[in-house]
């Protein structure tokens, strides 16, 4: 019984591990190839090679060993490099107090 649940522990702790590697290897593709540049972090192809490289462990070879490393990957994508290519592309949201009708120069105020 305890033994059984241990397995399944493991087993949603390996799919947290594959979702996290593709939900960042999706958010690495979807991300401009300027905006990487722009950010001073490594090219796109490198966070693509590394972030499919760690879905391709997590999907065919079960050694935790591969597995963590990949999860570090993704850790690091989601933390470091995915918040700077959102602040330089522009969609970096409503964090810093800014409104939908601000322009590039200021709050829009309808021509008053």
């Amino acid at each position: 019984m305890l033994l059984s649940a241990f397995g399944s522990l493991l087993q949603l702790l390996y799919l947290a591990m594959l979702v996290l590697a593709v939900v960042a290897f999706v958010f690495a593709a979807t991300a401009r190839e300027d905006a990487y540049r722009a950010a001073d972090k490594k090219k796109k192809s490198f966070w693509l090679i590394i972030l499919g490289i760690a879905v391709a462990v997590n999907l065919l070879i079960p050694m935790l060993f591969l597995q963590l490393a990949g999860v570090v990957a993704s850790i690091v994508f989601m933390v470091d490099v995915r918040p700077a290519l959102k602040e330089v592309s522009g969609g970096g949201g409503g964090r810093r107090g800014g409104s939908s009708s601000d322009g590039p120069y200021g709050p829009y105020n309808g021509g008053r």
